[in-house]
């Protein structure tokens, strides 16, 4: 990428970033592109849709929960293993307002650029759930896709109903409701 380029491509991300914070991520992309001194086919040279711009920001994050995934792979309690990684994607998908819904719809779009990802997170985290699963401590029928739903449910319920706790005591809440009995 040329400097000039780069320099553009960079004050995009970081203008998206103040934006998906305050206004989620449904925020003006002409307001985006305004705000970081370029024109708005400057955005979509760089990012052709609203959802390649989010997948680009959240991309080191949804890196960082697949390795965190393997990393617990060797957590003595699968369940505790487990649930740490739901509730670190919980906080990742928290980040942006509207994000959770946006992540939800995207698992069924095959042509999103979210799709990809949520997908890999996915396939990170179903050994998680595998494992919690062989050790008898994870509700029988439980699945991978159903607990990322949930995650992101208690996010969305986090977004729209805050509390002092935050998404903390619903998550609890939810959890408790996985564990086997």
């Amino acid at each position: 990428m040329r400097a000039d380029a780069l320099r553009n491509y960079e004050r995009l991300l970081s203008e998206a970033k103040l934006a998906f914070r305050s206004h989620g991520v449904e925020a003006s992309l002409e307001d985006i592109a305004r705000n970081a001194g370029v024109g708005i086919g400057t955005l979509y040279r760089h990012f052709p849709t609203r959802e390649a711009l989010i997948e680009t920001l959240l991309r080191d994050r949804f890196d960082t929960q697949a390795a965190a995934a393997r990393e617990l792979l060797d957590h003595p309690s699968p369940f505790e293993a487990l649930t740490a990684w739901l509730l670190g994607l919980g906080r990742t998908s928290g980040e942006y307002k509207g994000l959770p819904e946006a992540m939800a719809a995207a698992i069924n779009q095959p042509g999103s650029p979210l799709y990809v990802s949520c997908h890999e997170m996915q396939d990170a985290v179903s050994q998680l759930v595998d494992r919690a699963h062989e050790a008898g401590e994870l509700r029988e029928g439980a699945t991978t896709r159903e607990l990322l739903l949930l995650t992101h449910a208690v996010v969305w319920a986090s977004e729209h109903h805050p509390s002092d706790d935050g998404m903390d005591r619903l998550f609890a809440l939810v959890v408790t409701g996985l564990r086997a009995s």
